[in-house]
């Protein structure tokens, strides 16, 4: 099954936010899932000349190929969360939560 990422990006320092997401896809690719990370893939994007909403529609790009979403700490302060929440529950996506899959011990 694959499973994209979603968490807060924007206003967030890039070691940060890239520790959490790596951290989620490690975790998903050992327990079988195959994980589609948007901030490992739209690190490449040019950073100058992509728009936020840019940024959005290759991340729905993405989120469109994968089967569940999991979300990560911090995502209902990020608008772009929320319009990939929302894109997965109108698909019927299955919809996973970063403290209930890994647990309280992941900031």
């Amino acid at each position: 099954m694959k499973v994209y990422i979603s968490g807060p990006i924007t206003g967030r320092k890039t070691d940060d936010y890239m520790k959490q997401f790596t951290a989620v896809e490690m975790r998903l690719r050992a327990t079988g899932y195959k994980p589609i990370n948007p901030a490992r893939m739209n690190y490449h994007l040019p950073a100058e000349a992509t728009s936020h909403e840019e940024y959005m529609t290759v991340s729905i790009a993405q989120l469109s190929i994968s089967d569940a979403i999991i979300m990560l700490k911090g995502w209902q302060d990020s608008a772009g969360c929320e319009e990939e929440l929302h894109y997965a529950i109108a698909h019927e996506m299955p919809v996973m939560f970063e403290s209930t899959f890994m647990g309280d011990e992941v900031a």
